[in-house]
């Protein structure tokens, strides 16, 4: 991720009381590249003089209600490591936010560590992308490396839309495009799928869309009233 030879100090931000030993293990390890690492509870400290942060620790929920309650407390954990970053980060700090919702997060770094280019902000989708590569690569019957240009639009839900119209496969007899390939879905064709998904995720997408701002306008409120 970054580069062959490039030394690192990792500082790793744990809730957990007992850390010591992940740090012996790591240093125990020898690996070649590691210079050194800092364990710690201590979200600042974690954060003081990073140039590169990776963000992956998450409060997760099953239904709406609870996802609400699952957000605020993602919400107030990952507000406390935004802060740390804007406060102690290094000055070109880049962030990649792997925690789910890994977009809304994202935008919630954007919002409260303005110190911290936007260019240098970035969220990780690749498990669902890698989940529509497998499930499409099954379909055909070939290895998911076979199967390219596999777009993902949305957010982690079930609201989400894996687009296959410029997915290619590429088989033993040559290259070919998915939808000539992959004809049905669920028992439909797939241009017919591709429009009732779309179209019966309106709803959802609407509810959801009110259930993510009133979350984040109960976490801004909370904050600026503490």
């Amino acid at each position: 991720m970054l580069g062959y030879d490039q030394p690192v100090i990792l500082h790793l931000f744990h809730s957990a009381t007992n850390v010591k030993d992940l740090e012996i293990a790591l240093m125990d390890s020898v690996l070649p590249l590691l210079e050194g690492v800092v364990v710690t509870t201590n979200v600042e400290q974690a954060c003081k003089g990073v140039g590169f942060a990776i963000l992956i620790g998450e409060f997760s929920g099953k239904t709406k209600t609870f996802r609400l309650e699952a957000m605020a407390n993602s919400f107030g954990i990952y507000k406390r490591q935004v802060d740390a970053l804007e406060k102690h980060a290094a000055a070109n700090c880049k962030v990649l936010v792997i925690a789910n919702p890994a977009d809304r997060l994202a935008l919630v770094l954007k919002e409260f560590a303005p110190s911290i280019p936007l260019n240098n902000i970035t969220c990780l989708t690749r498990p669902d992308h890698s989940w529509a590569l497998s499930r499409i690569s099954q379909r055909l019957n070939v290895p998911a490396y076979a199967v390219t240009n596999v777009i993902i639009w949305g957010n982690h839900s079930s609201t989400q839309y894996p687009n296959v119209n410029h997915a290619m496969v590429n088989t033993s007899s040559g290259e070919y495009l998915v939808v000539n390939s992959l004809t049905m879905m669920r028992g439909l064709p797939l241009d017919e799928f591709s429009r009732k998904k779309m179209d019966s995720t309106v709803k959802e997408l609407m509810e959801q869309r009110i259930l993510n701002v009133d979350s984040l306008l109960h976490c801004i409120w909370r904050r600026r009233s503490a």
